[in-house]
């Protein structure tokens, strides 16, 4: 939930504009140059067409044909260059990669680097996972792929697994701009699991995801003469804020395994479970994965750390092939090495995180959550919150007379029009009218007058609440989006 200041809204622009192709630079040109003479005799892939799977043979199953050919550019193209940075040449012999001054900047950190991320902040990540997410052993480095942000995982992840038109299976409501991600990159598609709020017995809770229904949708979409390639899981879920068990994560695996299915796992919120007794368990705190040379997990800094414009997200999957198309792809959405730097100073700082910022930053989202709660059971308003996440799913059906989208999009209309901003329902592929996304993750006196202006809206005034200035005992926070 956004409150807007007071003045006339604009709806942003979207503009697709031409792509940016950047020359390697002339630092190792002379190496290119070796490299590219020492190649020549070796045959290029012919190109026959986007998607065409005849593009380049390999003998890896787990791959696209553009997969295949990205990771042919790697193993091929990318010898010598690869070569230098294991043995690479340094007078000094001293890679100065313990200091803790955020800003420091190494010569090294200016130059090209591995594509998979520096190999000091992927020890780091390895570590960092291995304990967050409890692995029974510990996590290995060269699993590890860094990128600029989950939107890039995910693009290159449906890049290198799917030819075009291929699909994921994925629950519904899921966050909407996986679409994105994935469809206006990799012409990929999404076939919903559709998942619905009606409770069937003791056992079940809304929106539940079971191994029944990624049956049918699979059935479904192979009718349609679809060809799925994998399944995409959010845990915790965006929007539902849903938490899946091991046992349930385990079903959906096993699935997963049987039908040959990839699974992306998105951990995105793994840190902002602020709710103790929900029993938040990882992917990779499973003893035994059924597949895995088929699952793949994803992590960012964006939700977790509040650090979306650092643009810090990163891979960790067995299948080395996968792996290796994935860093092919970091050439367009690699990291500096100086934002690599910084992250490796902040991933390794293991006492502020635990001591300092984890514990703050789950009382804020908790005492946030508690207020917006509250607030909508003063209203009278149903919601779903499983304490983890950084919004509420809202139920806001009783609102919408005929139950359509369309007057869905009128309220949506009606609160933005009021200076709150929200999120429909069938933005996130809900197939119930009338459920919002409500995101609590914000400052004190924010919230309040969010929810005024939302009493105000439902209530059918136009009146719009002012923004009170913030007092002395209105603690500030820090809360993002």
């Amino acid at each position: 939930m956004f409150t807007l200041p007071q003045k006339d809204f604009r709806a942003p622009t979207t503009c697709l504009g031409p792509t940016c192709m950047q020359d390697l630079g002339s630092s190792h040109g002379e190496d290119l140059e070796g490299e590219c003479s020492r190649k020549l005799d070796q045959k290029l892939p012919e190109l026959r067409g986007v998607g065409d799977p005849a593009m380049i043979s390999s003998d890896t199953s787990y791959l696209s044909s553009r997969g295949r050919m990205i990771k042919w550019f790697w193993d091929s193209a990318e010898e010598g260059y690869r070569t230098y940075h294991m043995d690479e040449y340094d007078e000094d012999k001293n890679p100065s990669l313990s200091q803790r001054d955020m800003q420091r900047v190494e010569p090294s950190l200016l130059q090209y680097a591995d594509w998979r991320g520096h190999l000091f902040l992927r020890e780091e990540v390895a570590k960092f996972l291995s304990f967050y997410c409890k692995s029974p052993v510990p996590l290995r480095p060269e699993n590890v792929v860094v990128l600029n942000g989950g939107a890039s995982l995910f693009s290159a992840l449906a890049t290198v697994l799917c030819e075009a038109g291929e699909a994921f299976l994925i629950p519904t409501p899921y966050y909407g701009a996986i679409t994105q991600h994935v469809c206006l990159y990799g012409n990929i598609r999404l076939a919903y699991v559709y998942l619905d709020s009606e409770v069937t017995g003791l056992d079940t809770r809304p929106f539940q995801l079971t191994v029944e229904k990624l049956e049918m949708a699979l059935r479904e979409a192979h009718s349609e003469g679809v060809k799925v390639k994998g399944l995409i899981l959010i845990s915790p879920q965006n929007p539902l804020g849903d938490v899946y068990s091991p046992e349930e994560l385990q079903e959906y695996l096993v699935f997963a395994k049987r039908h040959r299915l990839h699974v992306i796992v998105d951990e995105v919120y793994m840190l902002s479970v602020f709710e103790k007794s929900v029993g938040y368990r990882s992917v990779l705190s499973l003893e035994r994965l059924p597949d895995p040379q088929r699952t793949h997990v994803m992590w960012a800094t964006s939700k977790d750390f509040g650090m979306s414009g650092l643009r810090f997200g990163t891979l960790y999957t067995e299948n080395q092939d996968v792996a290796t198309a994935v860093a092919s792809l970091c050439r367009y959405h690699g990291l500096s090495g100086l934002v690599q730097y910084q992250m490796a100073q902040l991933l390794r700082d293991r006492d502020w995180i635990n001591q300092v910022y984890l514990p703050e930053n789950h009382a804020r989202l908790k005492a946030a959550h508690t207020y917006v709660s509250e607030e909508l059971r003063a209203l009278g308003i149903p919601f779903l919150s499983r304490g983890a996440g950084f919004f509420i799913w809202v139920d806001l059906r009783k609102y919408l007379p005929k139950g359509t989208f369309e007057e869905e999009m009128l309220l949506w209309r009606r609160f933005l029009d009021n200076k709150v901003l929200l999120s429909f329902g069938k933005a996130f592929e809900c197939k119930e009218p009338g459920w919002f996304r409500f995101v609590f993750s914000d400052q004190v006196h924010r919230l309040c007058l969010g929810m005024q202006r939302v009493q105000q809206v439902l209530a059918g005034k136009s009146q719009v609440a002012e923004d009170p200035r913030p007092s002395q005992s209105q603690e500030p926070s820090d809360q993002r989006r």
